[in-house]
């Protein structure tokens, strides 16, 4: 129905050599994104915990894709510190999805709370065909 262009670009920011801290970090550039259709807009809801919205863009490019893009920095490691695990990620995340024709692009509203990004774009009522009726004769 709707072409989905989705892209994970991600940046690795290993705190270490080792492959399992490596591969944690990945985690971060697969956020996952909800997609919803109501009968008044779609709805995306990303998970991203710890980020301002101020480290989180939302932008429309040409031909009606909608980009959500972002990046965790790792924290500071002091000299003398020693790293017994790390889970939490970081590193930049990138995802693209094409919107239906219909999506009104210039009223998109994103609002962020409690690490949650909603994005909303309203769509443009389905014009129903006008419908003519005909006199049968005879």
């Amino acid at each position: 129905m709707f072409a989905c262009v989705e892209k994970a670009v991600c940046t690795n920011r290993s705190l270490g050599s080792s492959l399992r801290v490596r591969k944690r970090n990945v985690s971060f550039c697969h956020t996952r994104i909800d997609w919803k259709e109501t009968p008044e807009a779609h709805v995306f809801k990303a998970d991203l915990p710890g980020l301002k919205k101020e480290e989180v863009k939302v932008e429309i490019e040409e031909g009606n894709v909608l980009q959500i893009s972002g990046e965790r920095s790792k924290e500071k490691e002091e000299k003398n510190d020693k790293l017994h695990r790390v889970e939490r990620s970081s590193g930049k995340f990138l995802r693209r999805f094409r919107l239906p024709e219909n999506a009104k692009v210039d009223q998109v509203k994103a609002s962020m709370e409690s690490g949650v990004l909603t994005v909303t774009v309203p769509k443009e009522e389905v014009k129903k065909p006008d419908v003519k009726a005909i006199d049968i004769s005879g």
